[in-house]
């Protein structure tokens, strides 16, 4: 994580915690770094000195309106790129959701499976984990086809590899020894 990244997502989080307003907010900078992230074109356009302040001014508003994003998330994604940025932008929501998540004693687990899982599943394992780890666990829900089957944890550095692929590994290492 960038100095850049943390110095920026530290005085959003403070932004957001004097509104009053700061779920909304690290979510409202998420989906705009997720768009952000998604558009090659959008990162050049945006990052390109070339195109005009009040272009890419109002490229960002568009982007905030089609989102619904409120005012101050306007005026932080305008921030970024009147400061030349708007390129951290996905580092600095990551960082935000973490300090927020970090805020609330919340730890983040990403489960992988090959195939969509029930929400019942993700419920049971949800409180598996937080038995765990003794903490309040929220999970990011990803699918990888390349698992074959079985589930990938991952909590920070810690990860849970009961994957159908490992286990073939495993299996094919013992088989060779």
């Amino acid at each position: 994580m960038s100095a850049v990244a943390r110095r920026y997502a530290k005085a959003i989080l403070e932004l957001g915690l004097e509104s009053g307003t700061v779920d909304t907010f690290v979510r409202e900078i998420g989906d705009a770094a997720a768009s952000f992230a998604a558009s090659s074109e959008l990162e050049t356009a945006l990052d390109n000195p070339l195109i005009p302040l009040e272009t890419k001014r109002a490229i960002i508003t568009e982007i905030a309106d089609r989102q619904q994003a409120g005012q101050l998330t306007k005026n932080t994604l305008h921030l970024l790129v009147d400061r030349r940025r708007i390129k951290f932008l996905p580092e600095i929501s990551a960082t935000l959701r973490e300090m927020n998540d970090a805020r609330r004693g919340l730890l983040r687990a990403e489960v992988t499976s090959a195939t969509p899982l029930s929400d019942a599943y993700y419920l049971r394992l949800g409180e598996q984990l937080e038995r765990m780890t003794g903490r309040k666990v929220a999970i990011d829900k990803k699918t990888d086809p390349s698992l074959l089957g079985g589930v990938v944890t991952r909590i920070g550095d810690l990860i849970y590899d009961g994957s159908l692929r490992a286990r073939l590994g495993a299996l094919r290492t013992t088989l060779t020894n």
